[in-house]
């Protein structure tokens, strides 16, 4: 797509005309005015609950049923589990383009070349390998989605094979953490001496070389590790921290993004040295976000999914490192050249905040010289309606096993006695 043509930042403070004349500066919602009123927020509200709640709870229903492979055969679980996987993607990805439609902007420099296109229809494919680390800042809490949706667009399909890296308190949540877990996240409570451990046991399995169905080559499968080396989304309190942190260690403090936290990296991208070629980098921002100021004061569950005011866009640069050339020997040199890395992150967040555009190049996004696009606009969507398939068998699944126990309940007649 043209950069001529690609959609401009939105003010997010605009001048009023006072009765005597004069102006003040009136700050307006990034993501314009409410769209819906109070009963049509109810009745999103409602239906994202159904949709939401009822999905989670099918595709948990299918976990169940599939989780007897383990003890048969270890491959068909994980293949299994990778299904179910895929549905919940597919579940954000139509929570996304359904309830708060998001136009993504994308752009990358000439370590991604050739890995960024864009299809006729519009739509991104993204060509990374299926085997890689993922890092990102964490702007907000919903980073996570897009960073998912990307995995759908990969070829090949990644969003059955992405692995999160989250807080420890999220494997609590009914349903949804419990879920988590039998996709094989990690759960950290950020304490490394009590995190080890379990860290080591859940990366053993990421490198093991198996022979069943999900198998790419030499037998490792396919795997996306999503990191955030930040270890929370920015806020006013993670700002705090980070600050603290700077000036106890003595070192610079960042303006637009929080301190990377390097040890739980380091223990990831040594424990999978060997099975792992490149480190992909994904800088995020939100359109709209006044400087100074953070995402969850502005782009909340409420505001984004019923109040019809999502983000204007949300932006994207990628970079890629082989993980030869990253500093694994010393913790020491690992930390500097991750914090340098941020240090640039710093930098590409001052230049979308000055010109509301990350750096890019044509070589990233371009499959030819006569196609020169350095950005690709494209938005959260699915590439066909029939890979709603997936989330159709876990519904029928669920409702299957609601039929059987419900004829089980007649046929002992619980039923009669109440």
């Amino acid at each position: 797509m043209a950069n001529d043509v690609l959609r401009q930042r939105q003010k997010t403070v605009q001048a009023e005309i006072l009765s005597d004349g004069g102006e003040k500066s009136v700050e307006r919602h990034p993501g314009g005015e409410v769209k819906h009123g109070g009963g049509i927020q109810l009745l999103r509200l409602l239906l994202f609950m159904v949709y939401n709640l009822g999905s989670c709870i099918s595709i948990y229903a299918t976990q169940l049923l599939g989780s007897p492979l383990y003890f048969y055969d270890k491959n068909l679980f994980y293949a299994y589990m990778a299904i179910t996987k895929q549905s919940f993607g597919i579940l954000v990805t139509t929570l996304t383009q359904w309830w708060t439609p998001t136009v993504v902007r994308i752009s990358g420099d000439v370590s991604v070349a050739g890995q960024l296109r864009v299809t006729p229809d519009g739509r991104v494919e993204c060509r990374f390998p299926d085997r890689v680390v993922l890092i990102a800042n964490h702007q907000l809490y919903s980073d996570w989605v897009y960073l998912w949706w990307v995995a759908y667009t990969n070829q090949p399909r990644m969003h059955g094979h992405i692995f999160i890296i989250l807080k420890e308190s999220l494997k609590y949540v009914p349903i949804l953490g419990w879920g988590m877990m039998f996709y094989g996240f990690i759960f950290m409570s950020r304490k490394m001496a009590k995190d080890q451990e379990r860290l080591e046991h859940r990366l053993k399995k990421l490198k093991e070389r198996h022979s069943g169905p999900m198998s790419g080559s030499e037998g490792l499968d396919p795997m996306w590790l999503l990191i955030f080396p930040e270890g929370t989304n920015a806020s006013d309190n993670g700002r705090v921290k980070s600050a603290a942190w700077a000036k106890k260690a003595g070192i610079k403090d960042m303006d637009h993004v929080l301190l990377p936290r390097s040890t739980g990296s380091f223990f990831c991208l040594n424990e999978l040295k060997g099975t792992v070629d490149y480190v992909y980098d994904c800088t995020m921002a939100y359109e709209g976000i006044p400087r100074g100021k953070f995402g969850e004061d502005y782009y909340t569950l409420r505001s984004m999914y019923f109040q019809g005011q999502p983000p204007p866009s949300v932006n994207m640069y990628w970079r890629r490192f082989a993980v030869k050339d990253i500093p694994l020997d010393n913790q020491e040199k690992f930390d500097l050249w991750l914090r340098e890395r941020w240090c640039e992150k710093d930098g590409f967040m001052e230049e979308y905040l000055t010109t509301g555009r990350f750096p890019a190049s044509a070589e990233a996004t371009s499959e030819t010289k006569a196609d020169q696009n350095a950005y690709i606009e494209t938005e959260v969507k699915l590439a066909h309606w029939w890979d709603m398939g997936s989330l159709v068998f876990g519904w029928g699944v669920f409702a299957s096993i609601i039929y059987v126990l419900g004829k089980v309940w007649s046929w002992m007649g619980i039923g009669n006695k109440w």
